[in-house]
């Protein structure tokens, strides 16, 4: 049995249900930027993924994959008490978003930067950064994370892979990143099944995908991969936006979720 999720929750019960997915080595504070302005409109539901955050990881012999993802998250969205909400998610919470979409289980499907649209070679062009980012944080002292993050430089250096503007972010949110990487108990689990993930169906339920222009994890080259596997989808790109694109352009986040979440 999976164990529950984390979460935070805000808007009014009532209201249209939409859960926010982060990325690998992510937490739920990514969505920080925006999840105010979408509480005004929606019942948001913004979980840490399993082994991420402060959510537990599956038990040791259960894989990562995608289909014992969504099928944890079904058991979530009964446990939170919403039936199909529209889902939004980045990196490997796009991917997730869009496996949701897939099989009919959400009401909509924001993907940014979404995984599962690389090539064999690029997919770990993607997956070095992070693990570089991984050992890092690892290796480096809480203290001197610290003291980094308090640093404009600092929080420069830690940010630069992920976010086009990492200075936008206060200390205190890049040394809880920070944390969130280092001990990320499910990273290489998840890792190792995104080595061999690939996103391969259509999408039933509304759909955007949108990729930041600056993404280095995950370049917007693969944006023609998503058109062409999902001609049907709406696609936006993301001018300026790094791989992590709710805090370097939160207004056109925003507006692209509210027009897929209708």
């Amino acid at each position: 049995m999976h164990p529950d999720l984390a979460y935070t929750r805000r808007g009014t019960p009532g209201a249209p249900p939409l859960v926010l997915l982060h990325g690998i080595g992510h937490r739920r504070q990514a969505w920080d930027p925006v999840i105010e302005e979408l509480a005004r409109d929606y019942d948001v539901i913004a979980p840490d993924l399993s082994g991420f955050g402060e959510s537990p990881a599956f038990a040791g012999g259960i894989r990562y994959s995608m289909d014992n993802a969504c099928d944890h998250l079904l058991t979530q969205f009964e446990r939170w008490g919403v039936t199909k909400p529209h889902v939004a998610g980045n990196s490997l919470g796009g991917a997730i978003a869009l496996e949701l979409g897939a099989r009919g289980l959400v009401a909509s499907a924001t993907a940014l930067s979404p995984a599962g649209f690389f090539g064999p070679i690029n997919r770990f062009q993607a997956l070095l950064p992070l693990f570089l980012m991984r050992l890092s944080a690892m290796v480096t002292p809480k203290r001197l994370l610290q003291r980094l993050a308090a640093d404009l430089r600092g929080r420069r250096a830690i940010g630069w892979i992920l976010y086009a503007h990492p200075e936008r972010h206060d200390a205190e949110h890049t040394y809880g990143d920070s944390l969130a990487l280092k001990h990320a108990t499910a990273f290489e689990r998840t890792a190792k099944e995104g080595v061999i993930y690939r996103f391969d169906s259509q999408v039933p339920v509304p759909a955007t995908i949108a990729w930041g222009t600056r993404d280095r994890i995950l370049p917007d080259a693969q944006a023609k991969v998503a058109r062409q596997r999902l001609p049907y989808a709406r696609h936006e790109p993301l001018p300026g936006s790094g791989h992590v694109p709710m805090a370097d352009d939160p207004e056109r986040v925003l507006r692209l979720i509210r027009e897929t979440a209708v």
